[in-house]
């Protein structure tokens, strides 16, 4: 984008992810309200053990998979999970845990936060088709 679009795009929120230093294109930015209609954002912080090492970026389908936690067991027919698409990421300084807010339909919202506030869970990047 020109440098003359700069008072169209200040204050707009960021489409994607957007690197220091890289180029602005139309789709960069938008108005579009976070979250969606009908959609939620619940942060869920995660040790290295419960995330990839991978960097995750917006977008990135992910599953929140539930984790034994202290009984170890494991349900026959395999963990609940919740599906999820990655909205951003950061790091909590004071404990080292990565920071992930996710994109889940508002029904599962709160069951979602409920399960991540045990730490009862693990993050599973998925590939870009469900």
């Amino acid at each position: 984008m020109p440098a003359s679009a700069y008072d169209d795009i200040v204050g707009r929120r960021a489409a994607l992810d957007i690197t220091a230093g890289g180029l602005l294109t139309s789709e960069s930015t938008t108005d579009d309200p976070m979250p969606p209609p009908g959609r939620s954002v619940v942060g869920i912080s995660l040790t290295p053990a419960q995330v990839p090492a991978l960097a995750l970026h917006g977008g990135d389908n992910v599953r929140i998979i539930v984790t034994p936690g202290e009984t170890g067991t494991v349900p026959a027919s395999g963990p609940e999970f919740t599906n999820a698409e990655v909205v951003d990421t950061g790091l909590d300084e004071t404990t080292g845990n990565t920071v992930v807010n996710v994109l889940v339909p508002h029904g599962d919202a709160g069951l979602l936060a409920a399960r991540a506030a045990t730490g009862d869970v693990a993050l599973v990047l998925d590939s870009g088709t469900p």
